[in-house]
């Protein structure tokens, strides 16, 4: 007759000519990872999907905008003046719409700014659709300027649920440069798709009704939002101790962006092959997020301002990868790995750049601080767009790819005086989080 088993017990019999070993030992669970730990925090998916919905226009508004504009008006001239005001105009009115949301609240604020924001792109449309003046089209763009910045808002509720815990929020900053990447990776291409497929408004169209959906679904989610401050205690993010000199790291790791995006574009046209251009930055943008995402699941080691000097040290070595590819060999492809290799180090200079912004803002202004490292990021794409294309115009496409590598080394160099301050900004690796 059968006995029973222990827990730790070892089962042998026969079958035929086969002995059977069955182990009833007990298996220890094994631990979920960081990003299943992360998502498994009480109404962060519902919040996530959400903010992916609205973040994905982003990088569909300056190519429809573009494309429609070019179109209808027969000039990238003017198109891409009515998109560069659009761009001065968020640098100007963002970090005032992120002080409304952490006084007011952000359902009560990036709503009603969502709504302003998509009225702009479809009178936007509707100029470019019935022919109206060319100053309608920038005063129409410069209306959008209202968006909210989603993924602030998306990283102080982060801030908001993990409050002292470090490594989780650390993998809650990574996953949310992973999503960024994936948005300007993929919103581009469904812009192009959108408007030659269907009608050259299709993109802007489509990207208003995403924002507006994503906004309202985000906003919806009230129990992970963050309290309102209206009278926050500290000072004005800008003038917080540490703070500009991120913003000068935004700045120019902004340029780095910028203007890899437009000797890429030229480089692909001397080629013969422009059409390329977007698939190939689009590597780039898929070797961030994929180190992004590794960067999250790794325990972060010795303090963020030291990381952040060896992700702009790394970043800076591999910018050059583009140039020798350009310069050595001429070949599209050869330069497409490269690009994927040196997107590897923009996302974990990114996350840790953040994770400073994030200590460094007073308490109660997180948006408004998160916003203007995006602001200095918006910055520093314009000024790396205008200098690149100026050295592709003046010299050469190839040439052009010592622009992201010299604005890598100002990176560096503007981190490195980051590590000389006094005591007063050493104490800021210890202080708590947010």
């Amino acid at each position: 007759m059968p006995q029973p088993t222990s827990g730790d017990t070892r089962l042998f019999t026969v079958t035929a000519d086969t002995l059977v070993a069955v182990d009833f030992t007990p298996r220890a669970p094994r631990e979920p990872g960081p990003y299943r730990r992360l998502f498994a925090v009480p109404g962060a998916r519902a919040f996530t999907a959400g903010n992916l919905l609205a973040r994905l226009p982003m990088g569909m508004f300056g190519v429809s905008a573009i494309v429609m504009i070019a179109g209808s008006r027969g000039s990238y001239a003017l198109a891409g003046a009515v998109t560069a005001t659009g761009l001065a105009a968020t640098a100007v009115v963002a970090p005032w719409t992120a002080r409304l949301v952490d006084r007011h609240g952000q359902a009560r604020v990036a709503l009603p700014a969502t709504l302003i924001a998509v009225l702009g792109s479809l009178a936007l449309v509707l100029c470019v659709r019935y022919g109206a003046p060319d100053w309608t089209l920038f005063a129409a763009y410069a209306a959008t300027a209202t968006t909210p910045n989603t993924g602030g808002m998306s990283r102080a509720r982060w801030a908001h649920l993990l409050k002292g815990r470090p490594d989780a929020l650390h993998t809650a900053n990574s996953f949310e440069q992973a999503a960024d990447e994936l948005c300007f990776m993929l919103g581009p291409v469904l812009a192009a798709v959108l408007c030659g497929t269907f009608f050259p408004e299709a993109g802007t169209l489509t990207g208003a009704v995403l924002l507006l959906t994503g906004v309202a679904l985000f906003t919806a989610q009230r129990s992970t939002e963050p309290p309102a401050v209206r009278r926050a205690p500290g000072r004005a993010p800008l003038r917080a101790p540490g703070v500009r000199p991120l913003l000068l790291v935004c700045l120019a790791t902004g340029a780095v962006f910028g203007s890899m995006e437009v000797v890429t574009i030229a480089f692909a046209d001397g080629q013969g092959h422009r059409t390329a251009a977007g698939a190939v930055l689009a590597l780039q943008a898929a070797g961030s997020c994929a180190a992004g995402l590794l960067y999250g699941a790794v325990r972060p080691a010795g303090p963020a301002r030291s990381r952040l000097l060896w992700c702009l040290a790394a970043m800076a070595v591999l910018m050059t990868l583009p140039l020798l590819a350009a310069a050595l060999t001429g070949s599209l492809l050869v330069l497409a790995g490269a690009l994927l290799v040196a997107g590897m180090a923009t996302a974990p200079t990114m996350v840790t750049t953040m994770t400073l912004v994030q200590r460094h803002t007073p308490e109660g202004r997180l948006n408004e601080g998160m916003t203007l490292a995006v602001t200095g990021l918006l910055g520093g794409i314009a000024c790396g767009s205008a200098t690149g294309g100026w050295v592709v115009e003046h010299v050469s496409a190839t040439a052009g790819y010592g622009v992201p590598v010299a604005a890598a080394l100002t990176a560096f160099a503007v981190a490195g005086s980051l590590l000389s301050f006094g005591s007063s900004n050493r104490s800021m690796d210890h202080r708590p989080h947010h």
